[in-house]
């Protein structure tokens, strides 16, 4: 807006006229001290004043704007029709004044003058929005990285507390930041702590993965330097988001060296305790089977439903004390795979026949997806049919109202894999990580059903022992589907 500064009306008039017909918003004033009072009231681009007005001269009000903070920056334009001496013209832009526009006025001139200003304004309006906007950024930045190194420190605090070795590094794996339980195990904050010589190098194993950004985890033996002896932790290094997609590591080395003497107690016992078990059932077993045939013609009688019962049960517990022993010797490294070609259709084909024949009271139908295998397969057969027969025996118990189940396999780069689908009870998402773990049983169903939780672990061993893997998929109250996957060798002399 332009603030037109004269006592006399009709030159005001005027210049509104001449003003408002090319767009331009106006105010006006009467007098120097009524323009003192709306200079400080509004925000006004441009002031055009005469300078010869009674009371309060141009010069004094031009003086006064200038003297104050909210009117300083206003340009003026100086009316004049009286003196044109350079002295004059001097205390003009000495008070304040801009520019000069002489009597009578030359609508172009002034015209001219007035979009150069207003122009210069909008400009300066940018420069000071700019700035602002600048400012305002800058600020913005402080705070973040402010942020950034509270939770940093926050961090930090963190790790210092905890009992466990900490350590922190950028996306590449350089360490940034080390708890003072490091240098137990470190000289040096750059270098992580010695493994155990022989076993795989978990750094390196660690770096090779950095560039997926998904969670390490590993048991490992490091050596304490102060009681120069290698101790078992878990480590876990997890990624870290940071602003604009990077991300940093953050790592804990946690001692489980008792945890491992007293499972390593456990197992001395379990071992001991099956295979001691093993001669008194085995002989068990074999006089139930005996007194079995013997009752044959006298299957009506009371004493041949004990004698099954009997045999039925005792052939539980034999695979109980079995899959004990199975886990007392891959604790101790001594289960082994006798692997030779072998026909894994014919495999199947029994397996499927007698987990049906386990269940007589319910009709179990086991459909087969998938092209047959015509060719023979290296592996162990006994071992892949334990574990056929544990996936396809879960399928059948976990689900009680349904006896459909499904069986697939499927070959994809030099790779056959297998699973087994049921219509069962599933299992929650947040322990699927943990179902092949020794010991492992899901609350829901160890309620309902027998076992140990041992099977899947056990079966986990055997396919690894293959090179292979075991996965699961499942969904709560919808069924689950149990995998495992092994590389193919082929007989090449059939």
């Amino acid at each position: 807006m332009i603030l037109i500064v004269d006592d006399i009306q009709e030159n005001i008039f005027s210049l509104k006229r001449l003003l408002e017909s090319k767009g331009y918003q106006t105010d006006s004033a009467p007098s120097g001290e009524e323009a003192l009072k709306l200079a400080i009231r509004n925000n006004y681009v441009l002031i055009i004043m005469d300078v010869q007005m009674p009371d309060m001269d141009g010069f004094e009000v031009a003086e006064t704007l200038k003297g104050l903070n909210r009117t300083k920056d206003i340009p003026i334009i100086f009316l004049t029709a009286v003196n044109r001496d350079k002295s004059f013209i001097a205390k003009g832009y000495q008070s304040g004044g801009i520019d000069y526009v002489t009597k009578p006025i030359d609508p172009e001139i002034l015209l001219l003058k007035v979009g150069t200003f207003y122009r210069l304004y909008e400009q300066n309006q940018m420069l000071i929005n700019t700035k602002e906007a600048l400012r305002h950024e800058v600020e913005v930045r402080k705070r973040a990285e402010q942020n950034l190194l509270n939770r940093s420190e926050y961090l930090q605090g963190i790790l210092e507390s905890i009992p466990q070795i900490a350590f922190t590094t950028d996306r590449s794996g350089t360490i940034e930041f080390t708890n003072q339980k490091w240098y137990d195990y470190s000289t040096s904050q750059t270098e992580f702590p010695q493994g155990w010589p022989g076993e795989s190098c978990y750094l390196a194993e660690w770096l090779g993965r950095t560039y997926v950004g998904e969670t390490y985890q590993r048991e490992v033996r490091i050596k304490n330097l102060i009681s120069d002896e290698f101790r078992y932790h878990l480590l876990r290094i997890t990624p870290v988001n940071l602003p604009g997609g990077e991300f940093n590591w953050v790592g804990t080395f946690t001692d489980i060296e008792d945890h491992k003497r007293i499972e390593k107690k456990k197992d001395a016992f379990i071992s001991i305790a099956s295979h001691e078990l093993k001669t008194p059932l085995t002989g068990i077993r074999a006089y139930a089977q005996l007194a079995e045939r013997s009752l044959k013609d006298s299957q009506d009688t009371k004493a041949y439903g004990f004698v099954k019962k009997t045999l039925e049960q005792s052939e539980r517990l034999n695979a109980l004390v079995t899959d004990l022993l199975d886990v007392a010797n891959i604790e101790e490294g001594r289960i082994k795979l006798r692997k030779k070609f072998f026909d894994l259709e014919k495999v199947i084909e029994n397996v499927c026949m007698g987990v049906v024949q386990s269940y007589p009271q319910r009709s179990v139908e086991i459909t087969r997806h998938g092209e047959p295998l015509k060719e023979k397969i290296l592996g162990d057969q006994i071992r892949i049919e334990q574990v056929l027969n544990n996936f396809l025996g879960n399928a059948v118990k976990y689900a009680p109202n349904h006896d459909r189940v499904e069986l697939s396999t499927e070959i994809s780069d030099g790779e056959l894999k297998i699973s087994v689908t049921d219509r069962g009870i599933g299992i929650p998402p947040e322990k699927l990580p943990y179902v092949f773990n020794k010991f492992y049983r899901v609350e829901e169903s160890s309620v309902k059903f027998q076992g140990l939780g041992l099977g899947l672990f056990i079966c986990q061993e055997i396919i690894q022992g293959h090179g292979g893997i075991c996965g699961v998929e499942s969904t709560p109250g919808l069924g689950s589907t149990f995998y495992f996957k092994i590389p193919l060798i082929y007989d090449n002399e059939q």
